[in-house]
């Protein structure tokens, strides 16, 4: 299946409340921001990335795919994922100016789409082409109940719906506030409600210095946490190891890093207990499983980070052996044509062929911005 066109995207799609926060930053719209391969049988495959939806960024991307990456594509075997994930990865003239940020970002998006129209030729959904699933059961973390900028008793109210209401076993709340005791009031508050059944992650996306977050750990010791989500500076490899030297919770991060090579530091260097890869940020399904295979070569859980709001992860969650759960988070679910579907807290398999990264008309429509 010879690659005709290669057609970059960009959609922001607006939240389901008017905007979040989490330590770090404020956002109202998530960005769908990618690219739509057609094969010479007619077979599209779509594939993206996830932003924050500032448009002149999201055009950094789109411009790599249809400036750098298009000429390299157009005329080959679609189903070549590997060489072609190769040829893109290593291009020396775009290894000298990436390998992370953009050329990166834009990578993921060609390389899920490749994977996607490999996935439909085979006419079978991406984890079953990948061997099938491995746990009869991949249970949903809620995310989108948590975040910083909610008052504390609405996200008390919304912890306790997500449980009672919705079956949800497992909870992340976002910190990094100013004062670690706001922090530790908020999830004393959702503890208080929840039980001890239910758990309970925190998240800092980067926010704190080691020993703010060692005093935060310190006590926390009493609300039983499940993991300290990126606890200080995303590169920092020092500082995540003393801290997971100093304190019983464990530690996760992934989302922010680029190449196998980064995860391979920290795991070597023990600071990391969770390992959270992400397609979107990681160059794609294709290092997304080299990632992937390196910690359960060590023996760690992997648990995707959903910068693709679950639609690709979900099949890698459900093939992978070192999965057993997946964030959810339902910004853009209604975007596209099998959206990812949570029942009594747990993710339902896709059905349909592809890698679930197949958008709407509708939501093209809707929510295209010009390239």
């Amino acid at each position: 299946m010879k690659i005709t066109s290669v057609e970059p995207f960009i959609l922001h799609v607006p939240l389901n409340r008017s905007s979040i926060s989490d330590s770090s930053h404020t956002i109202t719209h998530w960005g769908v921001v990618g690219v739509k391969l057609t094969g010479d049988d007619g077979t599209q495959g779509f594939g993206f990335t996830g932003t924050h939806a500032h448009l002149a960024s999201d055009r950094l991307i789109t411009s790599c795919i249809r400036d750098c990456y298009a000429e390299l594509l157009v005329g080959e075997d679609a189903l070549d994922t590997t060489r072609l994930w190769l040829k893109l990865a290593r291009y020396p003239a775009l290894q000298w100016v990436g390998r992370a940020g953009i050329t990166q970002l834009a990578l993921a998006a060609v390389d899920i789409a490749l994977w996607d129209l490999r996935a439909k030729k085979a006419d079978v959904p991406l984890w079953k082409l990948l061997g099938g699933a491995t746990s009869p059961r991949l249970e949903a973390y809620n995310t989108d109940i948590g975040w910083l900028s909610i008052p504390v008793d609405q996200l008390v109210d919304g912890s306790l719906r997500a449980v009672e209401v919705d079956g949800y076993r497992r909870l992340k709340l976002k910190v990094g506030s100013d004062d670690i005791m706001t922090d530790l009031d908020r999830i004393a508050k959702v503890r208080e409600a929840v039980g001890p059944a239910v758990t309970i992650a925190v998240d800092g996306n980067g926010k704190w210095d080691l020993p703010t977050c060692q005093r935060f750990c310190a006590r926390a010791a009493d609300l039983d946490l499940f993991w300290f989500e990126e606890p200080l500076w995303y590169d920092d490899i020092a500082g995540h190891a003393a801290l997971a030297r100093s304190t019983p919770i464990p530690i996760a991060l992934g989302e922010q890093l680029y190449s196998a090579d980064a995860f391979n530091a920290f795991l070597d260097a023990g600071a990391v207990h969770y390992v959270q890869p992400d397609v979107t940020r990681l160059g794609g399904i294709s290092e997304y499983i080299t990632v992937a295979e390196a910690a359960h070569a060590r023996r760690l859980p992997v648990v995707p980070h959903v910068g693709d709001m679950g639609q690709v992860h979900v099949h890698l969650a459900v093939w992978h052996p070192a999965t057993t759960m997946l964030e959810y988070i339902p910004w853009i679910m209604d975007c596209f044509v099998e959206p990812i579907a949570v029942e009594a807290g747990a993710y339902l398999r896709p059905q349909m062929p592809g890698a679930g990264a197949t958008l709407t008309e509708d939501a093209i429509a809707r929510f295209a911005r010009p390239l």
